[in-house]
């Protein structure tokens, strides 16, 4: 517990610190303040973060079993309310919800339930997983209906992300392989079928296959990002010295990676790859040990999707993935996901206790 706790406040720390610095330049051009957006992350995200962190801390794992539906349901209304008024349209998306001067994002609030829900689903028993009518098709369907709601947003990244989740899971609790290969091959049929048939999803995975084609207009954030990287060399050019980061699209979300490995560099990235490596480690060591169904898949979970959503947003800077909107875990500018993870901290804090 308390190597997870250290950890996770060193993620925070570093998030902070590595967001002072890839957000000054834009900070002061749009809102004249080089620190307006680390201050908007510690008065909005770290606080609700702690409160989160301290409320699922406090909650039994019996507690947190009956609250998942509970929170599945709120996050799959929330989903539903971005195509409402209260939704907020940004980018050619409709991913926020806003209510006054706060606008937050429900898909990230929604990662919380939907880990939950399919830990208290598939640990009801053990013949759940490994039965078809009873236990795969409505896994099935529960996930393509939040699939659905994702994609018309649209956010496939996340959707993504949360798919590979739930089939990690599916496939701790003891499910069929058989069944996994049979909904991971129909998952990636039907993704393919929806790129093919979207025109801007379809352009992404062209200029991901072929990335010199364009490096000045669709390819140019790859572009960037990568000459970032590789600028950073071994030790990096400084805190607070990337000089890419003024051209770089989204240098506090989508490419603060770059941002990141230009300034610390390789050795600096390998010290924060090994404190998310050494949380997902220490998460599923502890999940092996635990009797409790729900609690050892709640930990698969959460460990599944902070490793996936890491792996999504490096890969996406580094080209081995088309470019992504998936932020950095603890990281990236965005106040709803830091609040999110600090959470979700909270949770593994309490199962590994």
């Amino acid at each position: 517990m308390k190597l997870i706790i250290s950890i996770l406040a060193l993620l925070v720390l570093a998030g902070l610190l590595v967001l002072t610095s890839a957000s000054s330049g834009l900070g002061l051009s749009k809102f004249n303040d080089p620190y307006y957006y680390v201050k908007h992350q510690i008065i909005y995200g770290l606080p609700l973060g702690l409160l989160g962190f301290l409320f699922f801390y406090s909650l039994s794992p019996t507690a947190l079993r009956r609250l998942a539906l509970p929170f599945l349901l709120a996050g799959i209304v929330l989903l539903i309310l971005v195509f409402t008024p209260l939704g907020f349209h940004s980018g050619g998306a409709d991913r926020w919800i806003k209510a006054g001067p706060i606008t937050f994002q429900p898909s990230e609030f929604l990662k919380i339930g939907f880990v939950l829900y399919i830990a208290a689903w598939l640990a009801k028993t053990r013949e759940r997983s490994r039965a078809f009518l009873a236990g795969f098709l409505p896994f099935f369907i529960v996930l393509a209906i939040i699939a659905g709601l994702l994609l018309k947003q649209p956010a496939t990244s996340t959707m993504v992300i949360l798919m590979i989740t739930a089939f990690s899971m599916y496939f701790a609790s003891g499910a069929r392989f058989l069944y996994v290969l049979a909904a991971s091959v129909a998952g990636i049929l039907i993704l393919s079928l929806i790129i093919y048939f979207t025109p801007y999803r379809r352009e992404r995975i062209m200029n991901f296959l072929n990335p010199d084609e364009n490096p000045e207009t669709t390819g140019y954030q790859r572009s960037q990002a990568e000459t970032a990287i590789g600028a950073g060399g071994l030790f990096g050019a400084g805190f607070g010295k990337s000089i890419i980061k003024t051209s770089l699209p989204e240098p506090v979300g989508d490419s603060i990676f770059a941002v990141l490995a230009e300034e610390i560099g390789f050795a600096g990235v390998l010290v924060l790859l090994a404190l998310f490596t050494t949380l997902i480690i220490a998460t599923l060591r502890r999940a092996a040990r635990l009797r409790d169904k729900f609690s050892q898949l709640t930990l698969v979970g959460f460990a599944a999707l902070i490793g996936i959503q890491v792996f999504v947003h490096i890969g996406a800077n580094t080209g081995l993935l088309p470019v992504t909107g998936i932020p950095l875990p603890f990281v990236s500018f965005g106040g709803t996901s830091l609040a999110v993870f600090i959470s979700i901290g909270g949770i593994l804090t309490r199962l590994t206790r």
